[in-house]
């Protein structure tokens, strides 16, 4: 500093200025030192709880694990034994009639949700083993009088003593399934050779249609809704055909874009031209560029079958017209017809789209705010989902055939956030070493003793793909808070659905034979509780049935202590690697039957 004549000032006040600064300098580092220190401490005292298992002491590798206080559930009154939260018919009452918007999911508030173990009917047994299981099943398992007084005429199924059986007819196939799935071979050669894999059944009756295409080397998820009598997804699992509950309302299906193969309806009673052909869009929207829609019932062969529609000529030939004009503004083309089946076929040529951009075209191209493969409490809207030009190489005519497509690297594997050829090569690699240990720890896998299996929560199909072989099918699920890998696995030629786990699955209770899930509570524990997730595995997995429970330590004793709660017996085992920070619980669910009477109000 100088004075005003620029003479320098007196050194001394420089110095004693000085001193101060540097003691304080001194004492803020010792501060923030010491703030650090503690900062360091509480934050490592935290991160010990989740990263511990990366950590391995050579004195103690062990993981403090979840602790939970013990609990115990009572039974569910056996007025519930095919409960199914989500489509429950006690709440149909305050929702409306509208385009039967009171069958979409509808999940009860967390101060209703159950917390009881849904019991077995009176009489029920292990279900019967495929395939056997495929042309019968235990009556008392399913015990529905009212499907077989109204269907048994249409040879959709009888009673005889205490079993089902199932004819293999249908209210458009009345000669049995058999003959009309070659009718429609006749007029798809692509079903025959590869071509085809994965199909949808809308309004699938007891899914026969699905249960042949098996056979065909064609996976089917049959869809219907939940009713009050008829069961009709229920008997599907039960004979060991893949199905979900499920209808085309005002939400879309939960599947992506451009997935299926083949959809199907036969006399499904879909009105397809209702509503602007909003669930016709819907169709066009889960199918794949190139891809089949079969329909067989009103209006096709109008000119022989309408005097049994208590219908008019006039009437059907103008509900095919306007059918046809829909088909025709959505890019399908009518591909074969004979007799009561026709069909139609998505264009895998891009261009057919061009006149989506006429402002007078309807319906109109959906715009680009609108995700296609949003699919989770998504509304249908009334425009059609353009496929993406850069797809080209998984059109039905570009994708590779069956069985060949199961390990080809998948196009939109890309759109994967870190998805690439060489992370699905690694994927599908592990799942074979994977189901090799598996298996050696739960020799069932492979036998007639598993045919319905979930994977809760799959990324690229892994699981289901080194299972392919044995005599079982997967639904892969994907969460809908998760990567969407989910169009991955149906390119692969297999089969799945988006669900949340904090809410129940869209199936009937007692449906599966065994659950497998990886890391779910390391991944959605912050969201779901884990014991809802845990009620409602037992709530869909059949008695004597499995669960593989691949989880970090953890969770693992925490998971056994709800799963004894719930009268399954547990081991727990080493995953193939031998490692601490992760275990694999071995579950089987006991078969119980209920004490309780029927009431309306168990909790």
């Amino acid at each position: 500093m100088k004075y005003k004549d620029g003479k320098p000032g007196p050194q001394g006040d420089r110095g004693s200025r000085a001193v101060p600064i540097s003691i304080m300098f001194v004492v803020l580092c010792g501060f923030s030192f010491y703030l650090g220190g503690i900062f360091c401490s509480e934050r490592n005292r935290f991160e010990t709880k989740i990263v511990a298992n990366d950590v391995q002491s050579p004195k103690d590798s062990s993981v403090t694990p979840l602790q939970i206080k013990p609990i115990k559930f009572a039974e569910c009154s056996s007025d519930y034994q095919d409960y199914t939260p989500c489509t429950d018919p006690r709440r149909w009452k305050k929702y409306g009639l509208h385009r039967l918007t009171l069958m979409e999911r509808h999940c009860p508030p967390i101060s209703e949700r159950k917390e009881c173990l849904v019991p077995p009917p009176n009489g029920y047994k292990v279900p019967i083993k495929w395939p056997q299981s495929r042309n019968k099943c235990w009556y008392r398992n399913v015990p529905y009088n009212w499907i077989n007084q109204q269907k048994s005429n249409q040879n959709w199924l009888r009673k005889e003593g205490d079993k089902f059986l199932f004819p293999g007819g249908g209210t458009m196939f009345p000669k049995g399934v058999g003959a009309y799935v070659d009718l429609m071979q006749d007029l798809i050669p692509e079903m025959t050779d590869g071509t085809v894999r994965t199909a949808i059944d809308t309004g699938c009756g007891v899914a026969s249609w699905g249960g042949d295409l098996l056979d065909r080397g064609i996976l089917t998820v049959s869809l219907a809704p939940r009713d009050n009598h008829e069961a009709q997804v229920q008997f599907a699992l039960e004979r060991g055909i893949p199905a979900i509950l499920g209808i085309i309302s005002t939400q879309r299906l939960p599947f992506p874009s451009n997935s299926f193969d083949m959809a199907h309806c036969s006399r499904c009673l879909i009105p397809w031209t209702e509503f602007g052909g909003i669930y016709l869009l819907e169709i066009h929207r889960i199918l794949r560029p190139g891809g089949f829609w079969i329909l067989s019932g009103p209006p096709v062969n109008y000119e022989n079958r309408w005097r049994g529609w208590n219908t008019t000529v006039e009437e059907q030939k103008s509900d095919y017209e306007k059918l046809q004009d829909l088909l025709t503004s959505m890019c399908f083309k009518l591909y074969n017809k004979k007799d009561d089946i026709a069909v139609w076929q998505k264009s895998s040529d891009n261009s057919c789209y061009n006149q989506l951009a006429n402002p007078d075209a309807y319906p109109p191209k959906c715009d680009d705010s609108l995700e296609p493969d949003s699919a989770w409490y998504t509304p249908l809207r009334p425009c059609v989902v353009v496929p993406s030009p850069k797809l080209e190489k998984s059109t039905l005519t570009s994708i590779a055939k069956w069985p060949k497509r199961l390990h080809v690297t998948p196009e939109r594997i890309s759109d994967v956030y870190g998805g690439s050829a060489n992370t699905f090569k690694h994927d599908d690699s592990k799942w074979k070493v994977r189901i090799k240990h598996y298996k050696k720890l739960l020799p069932a896998i492979g036998s007639d003793k598993i045919r319905n299996v979930m994977d809760m929560n799959t990324a690229y199909g892994g699981f289901a793909a080194a299972v392919v072989d044995d005599p079982l099918w997967v639904m892969n699920v994907v969460s809908s808070y998760a990567l969407n890998t989910l169009a991955v696995v149906f390119d692969r030629g297999l089969i799945g659905t988006y669900h949340d786990w904090c809410e129940a699955f869209s199936t009937y209770p007692r449906t599966y034979d065994l659950l497998h899930l990886d890391g779910l509570f390391t991944a959605e524990s912050h969201r779901c509780d884990m014991k809802y997730v845990l009620l409602e595995m037992d709530r869909i997995l059949r008695p004597n049935g499995y669960a593989i429970i691949r989880e970090s330590s953890y969770f693992v004793d925490a998971v056994a202590s709800i799963a004894k709660a719930m009268r399954w017996g547990c081991r727990k085992e080493d995953t193939e690697y031998g490692i601490e920070k992760e275990k694999i619980l071995i579950c089987q669910k006991k078969l119980w039957y209920s004490s309780n009477k029927p009431s309306s109000s168990s909790r």
